[in-house]
C-alpha cells in the first residue's frame, strides 16, 4: 500500500477524491461531458500538532469529511443536475452540518438511549445496554436498506464502487487503466460505512460503563463520549488499513465489508473514467492524460 494514501466520497454523478495536498471533484454533466475542478487542501491535523496524536486525528477526520461531502454534494448537484444555485456560504455550511450531526445524533443515539431506558423496570443496566446498542444498530441497518431502494441513491452507490476500484488499484500499485480498474472490488477496509458501523459497535461498549441515570443523563453522557468512540474507530480502521493480511484483522473488517455491499454497486466504465479523473486530479495531473 502507498506511503501517502488517497479517499474518496461518491457525490451525484461524481466522485471527490482527496489526498494530502489536493481535492479534487470530477462530475459527468447531462451532455456528458465531465467537469474536474481541482484545488489544494490542507488538513486541519496539518495545522496543529494536537489533532494528529491518535483519537484527535479521527474527530478531525470525521468532522473534515462531513463538511466536504455536504460541500460538494451541494455543487455537484447544481452540476449534474443543471441546476443554478448559490454557493454555500461558511454560514450556511455550518448550518447544514450542525443540522446533519444533530440529526443524526437525535436518531442514532437520543432515540435508543430513551427507549432503552423504558425496560429499566425488568431489564438490568448491562441488559439496558445491550438493548440500546441493539436498536441504535437496527436504526442503522433499516436506513441504510431503505435508501439503498432509492433508484437516484442507487447511481450515487456505483459511483462509490468506482471509488473504491480506482483506490484499491492504487494501493496495488496498479497501472490506472480501465481494464485493469474493472477487476478490482467495490470493498474497502477504509470506507465510511465500516467506520460508521464500527463507530455504532464500539458505542455499546463505551457507554455500558456510564452507569445508572436519568434520561438527561444518559443523553448529555453518550453525546459527550462520542469523540472518544469516533476517535477510536479511527485508530483501528487505521491499524485494520495497515494490517489487512493478518487472518484476526480480517476477520475485524468482514462485518464493514459485507454492510458496503449495500452502500456499493458495480458501476460501468463511464463512472469508472470519472473516478479516474478525479484521483488524478488529486494527484495533481489535471488534464495530464485521457482514460484508456
Amino acid at each position: 500500500m502507498p506511503e501517502v494514501q488517497f479517499g474518496g466520497q461518491a457525490v451525484i454523478e461524481g466522485v471527490m477524491m482527496r489526498g494530502p495536498h489536493r481535492l479534487a471533484v470530477a462530475i459527468r454533466r447531462p451532455a456528458g461531458d465531465i467537469v474536474v475542478e481541482a484545488q489544494p487542501f490542507s488538513s486541519w491535523a496539518s495545522r496543529y500538532r494536537l489533532l494528529r496524536l491518535p483519537f484527535f486525528r479521527g474527530v478531525v477526520a470525521l468532522v473534515e469529511s462531513l463538511v466536504l461531502g455536504i460541500k460538494y454534494l451541494s455543487f455537484s448537484a447544481e452540476l449534474a443536475l443543471e441546476e443554478e444555485g448559490e454557493e454555500l456560504k461558511p454560514r450556511d455550511l455550518i448550518l447544514t452540518v450542525a443540522l446533519a450531526l444533530g440529526g443524526a445524533i437525535g436518531i442514532f443515539v437520543i432515540i435508543p438511549a430513551m427507549l432503552a431506558m423504558l425496560a429499566h423496570s425488568w431489564l438490568p443496566l448491562y441488559g439496558q445496554s445491550l438493548l440500546e446498542g441493539f436498536l441504535r444498530l437496527a436504526l442503522f441497518l433499516a436506513y441504510i436498506a431503505a435508501i439503498s431502494r432509492v433508484k437516484d441513491i442507487q447511481r450515487v452507490f456505483q459511483y462509490h464502487g468506482a471509488e473504491h476500484k480506482v483506490i484499491n488499484a492504487l494501493e496495488a500499485g496498479e497501472e490506472l487503466t480501465l481494464d485493469r480498474v474493472r477487476a478490482y472490488s467495490t470493498l474497502h477496509p477504509r470506507c465510511g460505512t465500516s467506520f460508521l458501523l464500527l463507530v455504532l459497535l464500539l458505542s455499546i461498549f463505551f457507554f455500558s460503563f456510564l452507569g445508572k441515570g436519568g434520561i438527561w443523563w444518559r443523553i448529555l453522557s453518550r453525546i459527550a463520549l462520542l469523540p472518544l468512540v469516533a476517535g477510536s474507530a479511527y485508530e483501528i480502521i487505521k491499524w485494520a488499513s495497515h494490517n489487512i493480511n493478518s487472518p484476526i484483522v480480517r476477520l475485524v473488517v468482514a462485518p464493514g465489508l459485507w454492510l458496503q455491499k449495500f452502500t456499493t454497486r458495480e458501476p460501468d466504465d463511464g463512472m469508472l473514467e470519472v473516478a479516474l479523473k478525479a484521483l488524478w486530479a488529486a494527484q495533481g495531473e489535471v488534464g495530464a492524460r485521457e482514460v484508456v
